[in-house]
Parts: C-alpha cells; sequence; structure tokens
C-alpha cells in the first residue's frame, strides 16, 4: 500500500508505504516532562505516512510549544473542549483510527481508570471506538505506587487499550527504575504492528479458535536487596511473538511476562510478575485447578534457576571485604506442571536456551523433554536467542527435530503451527 503526500516538514513530495498509510491518528500529550518525546513520535508517524492530529493539555503546554506540534502536522492543535464550533471529542473520538496518549501521565491513568471526562483527552478516550496506546511515564515511585498501579490493571481490561511501558530506565530526576517512557521509535513500531493485524476472518484462517493458549516470556527477577537483583538476559520478544501469533490464530491468549519492555500485543491479556515465585503463582492462577483452565502452555520465560536465600530489607552496603552470597534453587515450574499433568492437556511447550551446537543441542534437548514431561522442546543456542529480533533453532519432539531459522515473528508462526496441529 502506498500513498503521496506532502512532508509535513519542508512541503516536499513523498511516498510512503506501510501500514500507517492515510491512518488518522489523534496523538494526545499530556504534562510530563517527557512530552519532548511526542514530537519525536509525531514526527515518525508522519514520515510512515500517518496523518495525525496533535491534542494537549493545558499542563502538556507548559513543557512544549502548540506552534512545534502544529508546524509538524500541519494543523491546529486542539486544547479545549469548547475552543471549537461542535464537539471536539466527539469528532475525535469517531474519526480517527488509532489514539496513542504520549506520554500518559500517573494523573491521566487515574482519570482515564475513573471515567473521567473532564478535558479533550479524556472526553476524547471516552468516546472513541478505534485502538488506544497509552505510554505512562512519570518518577518510578508513582509507577509503583498501588494506586497507580491498580489504575493501570484497570486500563488494560479495557477492550482495544494497550499499554506501552514504562520502560526500566534513568528518569528526569537522574534516578533509575520503572516509569521512563519507552522511546519513540518503540510506540511507533508498535502502533505499525498493531495496524499491519488483520482480524482472524473465517474458521478456515483461525486453527485455534476456540482454545486457550497460555504462554510465558521475558526474564524473572530475582532481589537481593531493596536496589540489586539477579536477572538473565532474556528480552520477551520469542514470547511476545507467540502470544502474538497465537492471538492472530484465533486463540484466547494469556501472557505472563517477566519485566520487559514490551507492548502487549493485540488481543493478549497479560499478566505482568516479577519473580520465579510470582510465576509460578501466576501459572497456579490461570492453569488452575487440575490444570483444565488451558489448552496449552508455551513456556518460553527464562525463569531464574536461583534465587537469594535471604532477600536484605536495607542496601547491602559497599566494604572492602568480600561478600558471600546463599543461593536456593527456584522451582522448576515447567518440570512440576509435567509431573502434576494426568493426560494429554494441557499441551506443553517447553524452551531451552544452552551453549551446546548442533548434535549435542538437540541431545540436551532430548533429555529436557523427557525430564520435565513435555510435549516439544524449542532449543537454541545462547548466542542466536538472547536479544536478538532473529534466532536459529530447532522444535525436538519425540518423533523428531524440526529446525527453525528466521526473524523470531516467523518462528513463532512455525511453533504456533505445530501447537494448532497438535491441538487437532
Amino acid at each position: 500500500m502506498s500513498a503521496t503526500d506532502v512532508d509535513a516538514v519542508g512541503g516536499n513530495p513523498q511516498t510512503y508505504h506501510g501500514p500507517l498509510v492515510r491512518k488518522r491518528i489523534t496523538v494526545c500529550v499530556t504534562g510530563s516532562i517527557a512530552a519532548y518525546k511526542a514530537v519525536l513520535v509525531i514526527r515518525a508517524l508522519i514520515r510512515a505516512g500517518a496523518l495525525v492530529q496533535p491534542v494537549m493539555t493545558r499542563s502538556a503546554k507548559r513543557f512544549i510549544g502548540a506552534a512545534t506540534l502544529a508546524g509538524l502536522t500541519g494543523r491546529p492543535v486542539c486544547d479545549d473542549m469548547f475552543g471549537v464550533p461542535g464537539e471536539a471529542h466527539v469528532t475525535l473520538g469517531r474519526d480517527s483510527d488509532f489514539i496513542l496518549v504520549v506520554p500518559a501521565t500517573a494523573d491521566v491513568l487515574a482519570r482515564l481508570a475513573n471515567g473521567h471526562a473532564d478535558d479533550l483527552v479524556t472526553a476524547t478516550l471516552l468516546c472513541s471506538r478505534c485502538p488506544v496506546l497509552i505510554a505512562p511515564a512519570m518518577h518510578p515511585r508513582m509507577w509503583e505506587h498501588p494506586a497507580t498501579q491498580r489504575n493501570a490493571a484497570r486500563l488494560r481490561e479495557i477492550p482495544g487499550w494497550q499499554l506501552l511501558g514504562p520502560a526500566l530506565g534513568e528518569v528526569a530526576s537522574g534516578e533509575t527504575g520503572w516509569g521512563r517512557m519507552l522511546e519513540p521509535e518503540h510506540i511507533v513500531a508498535a502502533l505499525e504492528a498493531l495496524a499491519a493485524v488483520e482480524g482472524p476472518g473465517p474458521a478456515a484462517s483461525a486453527p485455534l479458535a476456540g482454545r486457550h493458549l497460555v504462554v510465558t516470556a521475558g526474564p524473572t527477577v530475582e532481589d537481593l536487596d531493596p536496589v540489586r537483583f539477579i536477572t538473565n538476559r532474556s528480552s520477551g520478544k520469542m514470547g511476545f511473538a507467540i502470544a502474538s501469533s497465537a492471538a492472530r490464530s484465533g486463540a484466547k491468549v494469556t501472557l505472563i511476562s517477566g519485566p520487559v519492555a514490551l507492548a502487549t500485543p493485540l488481543g493478549v491479556e497479560r499478566v505482568d510478575v516479577r519473580s520465579a515465585l510470582d510465576m509460578q503463582a501466576a501459572l497456579a492462577h490461570v492453569l488452575g485447578e487440575g490444570l483444565g483452565g488451558a489448552d496449552a502452555l508455551v513456556m518460553c520465560a527464562a525463569v531464574s534457576d536461583y534465587r537469594p536465600r535471604v532477600v536484605a530489607s536495607a542496601k547491602l552496603k559497599r566494604s572492602p571485604a568480600d561478600i558471600a552470597l546463599e543461593l536456593v534453587p527456584n522451582p522448576d515450574l515447567l518440570a512440576e506442571i509435567g509431573r502434576a499433568r494426568s493426560g494429554a492437556r494441557p499441551l506443553l511447550v517447553g524452551f531451552a536456551v544452552e551453549t551446546e551446537r548442533g548434535p549435542a543441542l538437540e541431545r540436551a534437548a532430548r533429555h529436557k523433554l523427557v525430564q520435565k514431561r513435555v510435549d516439544a522442546i524449542v532449543a537454541n543456542e545462547a548466542a542466536d536467542a538472547l536479544g536478538t529480533d532473529d534466532t536459529r533453532a530447532m522444535i525436538v519432539t519425540a518423533e523428531a527435530a524440526v529446525p527453525l531459522e528466521g526473524p523470531k515473528t516467523s518462528v513463532a508462526d512455525r511453533i504456533v503451527e505445530h501447537i494448532a496441529s497438535a491441538l487437532v
């Protein structure tokens, strides 16, 4: 798909290609110091061929000027429910293909979660019938507060609404934690992926219709003290790709994720966890008594094998002396489920990231296949898997070992195809 338009900056004709061409996107900017990133998001959307309408709260204009957004988009900024004839919030909610809130403050999350409509941004979102993507940005202590977590959970329950982030990183105060707004390129990529998704269509193109898949993804984090923790290098990309592919194949998908900076795939219910024990509890809740709550479990998460025996209540201070950490084993979550399963369901697919290659990698996978009592193991070498967009792996069953190679999205499709055929 392509279109020719005039670049909002410079007036040069441009030919655009991609899922955002001619999409009407309302970008709502709220009063955060991260508001400057909205400029970069808007610039990227325009370069992708989107038609962008900026909306600002009054406090957002204390951080960036309305003239900047008007100049970028070629459209006047909407900032007042009563500043134009008619009902601006109704028109924006009706005519938008997508709505972005970048950045979204803790206050905006609270007002949206409670159904307030006291400014143009909140009223527009209440009138919307299109997908809504919200990128939170705030101090980590604000994000971690139970009230904010409660509000975020409420927003995730709204059909068609997604929270993008926040990410782990340095915030304006110089402190580091969960609260930093996702980078503009990640927000635009999430919107492009959403725009490219088509509905599942007829049953022939939805092989997992009526099935419930549970997918785990990302790392787990084991706290040492209030400041430090042990984790691993998993990015969560593979698990999120599998969840997205399964949802496109018609499945109901529950994604249990450790801490990652990835957007929730469209049509996927997400449960965020931190530690191995948190993931164990989430799995028990979702799978239910007798493991009857799912047709298949894809255990893609890199669950920490060990955790500290004792978590210090205060920061462990630096000293010249050596320090020894006593670690105890975490439960083997997949093996526990494999032992507890009494029949063929749920179908169990495990992942094995190893340092072996070739025949040795297959042998390691077959050992885990038996040890964990599962139906398939997706095995790959660490250098081919961790933190990359592409991967090289094999899916090992009792009958065969099938090589998989390419972008993680394509490999995810192959894994989901295998699950669909095994569930027939």
